[in-house]
């Protein structure tokens, strides 16, 4: 019986963070398309939210990576009809941006949609109720070309069961579900959908499909490789996939060598990595983090990994909240050594500094340092032009004295 291997917590949580690419130096001079493809190519994954009390959320992970990217660039990549676009919508981990070379592995989630599996149990019913309202629908944008569900809405039809939803939102998001269609772009936030073969390359559809299980193990490497070790269902949880599926190709990745077992200090559950993973020695990162990003979008792992409990509070009501309403995690070094409730004033021109939470481990002054310059540079980025800070706690008063701000 073969010996399972060992990581430290610190081990586990520096492998985690050079897979995330926080061990990477960051671009220096001018900012180059193959910086953002590389980061992109890495994670796998951007979440989009609509929550835009500083910006859109699926911009933030390139940030936190790379600095002061231009956001252009992701844009470019995400909607451009040209040959810089690198990435497609899908349900990747909820509603993401994943890069073009992962749109075969989620054929098979696409053909399970079409058949009413793995989908929400309203939209499945919807799909073997309404096939006529469906195929209008996919005729319309087959003849007109990229359209919202806006476009197709015809008041007589949102009477009845489907009235939060138009009928034709519902037929839109079904087909794009089973794949038959997918996002051209976007108006403001808007979703204008398009048949694949007049967004996406072709050769999207000319290789041949991958059966379920090649592309299920395909996702599960690619999640270890970004996560950098892993639970069964830390693994999972990256793509959400089937718990049913993700043990069977789980089995078939460690029988075959490419994943091998490990045993994390104080982790209940075994834990997957690469075979013979590169553990960095010391980690010089500082970041502001989405509350979507991957690095802590699974909670559970996030409190194994940093001791460092957090939820999203924008649905609990105000009186309710412990650290505020839109509340980044502080990476600094390979810890999470601070929580700030940050919100974008466009009107004012101010980044603005709401509430600083210290971890009970405190921050070194360097720490401090380091998030008054991610804040500075985060406004820089966003266009705005100072950081005001809010916060009348002494952590707020030490944050405004070294950021000189009102």
């Amino acid at each position: 019986m073969s010996i399972v291997p060992s990581l430290s917590l610190k081990q586990a949580r520096r492998l985690a963070l050079a897979a995330q690419g926080f061990t990477l130096r960051r671009p220096s001079g001018e900012f180059q398309r193959r910086h953002l493809r590389a980061m992109l190519e890495r994670l796998g994954v951007l979440q989009i939210d609509s929550v835009n009390a500083l910006v859109r959320s699926h911009y933030l992970p390139l940030f936190s990576r790379l600095g002061a990217y231009p956001q252009g660039l992701l844009e470019e990549a995400a909607w451009s009809g040209g040959r810089h676009r690198r990435l497609f919508e899908y349900w990747g981990h909820e509603a993401s941006l994943l890069p073009l070379e992962l749109y075969p592995l989620m054929r098979w989630r696409m053909r399970r949609a079409s058949e009413g599996r793995g989908i929400y149990r309203q939209l499945a019913r919807f799909g073997r109720e309404q096939q006529p309202v469906i195929r209008r629908v996919l005729d319309a944008v087959r003849d007109q070309g990229a359209l919202g569900a806006g476009a197709l809405s015809t008041r007589e039809e949102r009477a009845g069961p489907w009235w939060d939803w138009s009928a034709e939102k519902h037929a839109l998001e079904w087909l794009f579900a089973a794949g038959e269609v997918t996002v051209a772009g976007r108006r403001g936030f808007e979703r204008l959908y398009d048949l694949p073969g007049r967004v996406l390359p072709a050769s999207m559809f000319d290789a041949p499909e991958l059966d379920e299980p090649e592309a299920q193990r395909r996702l599960l490497l690619h999640s270890a490789r970004a996560l950098g070790v892993g639970t069964e269902k830390d693994l999972r949880d990256y793509f959400r996939l089937d718990p049913a599926d993700s043990k069977a190709r789980l089995a078939e990745l460690v029988e075959a060598g490419e994943l091998v077992a490990v045993q994390v200090q104080g982790w209940q559950a075994s834990a997957y990595c690469v075979a013979d993973p590169v553990i960095p020695r010391k980690v010089h990162a500082s970041a502001l983090l989405s509350p979507f990003d991957s690095l802590v979008w699974e909670r559970a792992r996030t409190e194994r990994l940093f001791d460092f409990r957090y939820r999203l509070e924008i649905y609990t009501p105000q009186h309710k909240r412990i650290y505020g309403y839109y509340v980044l995690p502080f990476l600094f070094g390979d810890r999470l050594v601070a929580r700030v409730d940050l919100r974008a004033q466009r009107t004012a021109s101010q980044l603005v500094v709401h509430a600083v939470h210290e971890e009970e481990q405190g921050m070194a002054e360097e720490g401090w340092s380091a998030l008054a310059l991610q804040l500075r540079e985060m406004a820089g980025w966003l266009g705005l032009e100072r950081v005001t800070v809010h916060c009348r706690r002494a952590s707020g008063i030490r944050l405004k004295a070294l950021l000189g701000a009102p």
